[in-house]
């Protein structure tokens, strides 16, 4: 059971994706793009034997690709509404992928250790603190040498510019056709996206080497780091 004192990872906190009308428009906004899912796939060595954990994995796209590949393919979710809708794309996909109703915090592997974890757009839903807690848990089911793969929201402007680049941030990405200016503006304010210097701090103390990264915008980017042999 956990403890009261634990982070609840099942309230949502910025855009409430609980329903199924929201987890629809969020598929949509969000874009699948079934070649980018590859090119990662292919990146990370993902294929036939390898086992791979995808964390907050939203509408699926990604792990449903990870099993037309040939992985054995976890999908990890703390929307039941998001799990649904993976399935179903699973189905008609032709593949099984197992699906685990738990967040960052709350999942155990069961089995052999992963291989390859990823998470996309997710870990800001977590402060600092649990975001630290939650790398320590994932260290503890990937196996020594084995991949993590993190994109998101992660800031490298320098602190005393917040203003200016959080406005363009909201400016550029609000959108009428998809995620709103309302919707940006939640994030900043209600969601946790960090620094890349305190993430890779994060990540050293998990006891992950970072191998690469790219940072295509000042709010924007990816890690790609190794578990460290112990």
């Amino acid at each position: 059971m956990a403890e009261s004192w634990m982070f609840r990872e099942f309230c949502p906190v910025g855009v409430d994706l609980g329903s199924a009308e929201a987890v629809e428009g969020y598929d949509l906004n969000q874009g699948t793009d079934q070649a980018r899912d590859r090119a990662l796939l292919q990146r990370l060595g993902v294929g036939p034997g390898v086992r791979l954990i995808d964390l907050a994995c939203g509408t699926g796209s990604f792990v449903v690709e990870a099993a037309l590949a040939g992985a054995e393919a976890h999908g990890v979710d703390v929307s039941e509404q998001m799990l649904r809708y993976t399935l179903r794309r699973a189905d008609a996909a032709g593949v099984t992928v197992a699906l685990h109703h738990a967040g960052f915090l709350g999942y155990r592997h069961a089995g052999p250790s992963a291989d390859v974890v990823t998470t996309k757009s997710a870990l800001h839903q977590l402060p600092d603190f649990w975001k630290q807690t939650a790398l320590l848990n994932i260290a503890g089911y990937l196996k020594p040498g084995g991949l993590l793969y993190i994109w998101d929201v992660i800031f490298t402007f320098p602190p005393a510019e917040y203003e200016r680049h959080l406005r363009h941030f909201v400016d550029a990405f609000g959108r009428a056709d998809g995620f709103t200016r309302e919707d940006f503006e939640t994030h900043i304010r209600e969601e946790f996206s960090t620094y890349a210097w305190i993430l890779e701090g994060m990540l050293d103390r998990a006891g992950f080497d970072i191998i690469g990264s790219d940072f295509p915008r000042p709010t924007h980017g990816e890690l790609l780091c190794r578990r460290r042999h112990e």
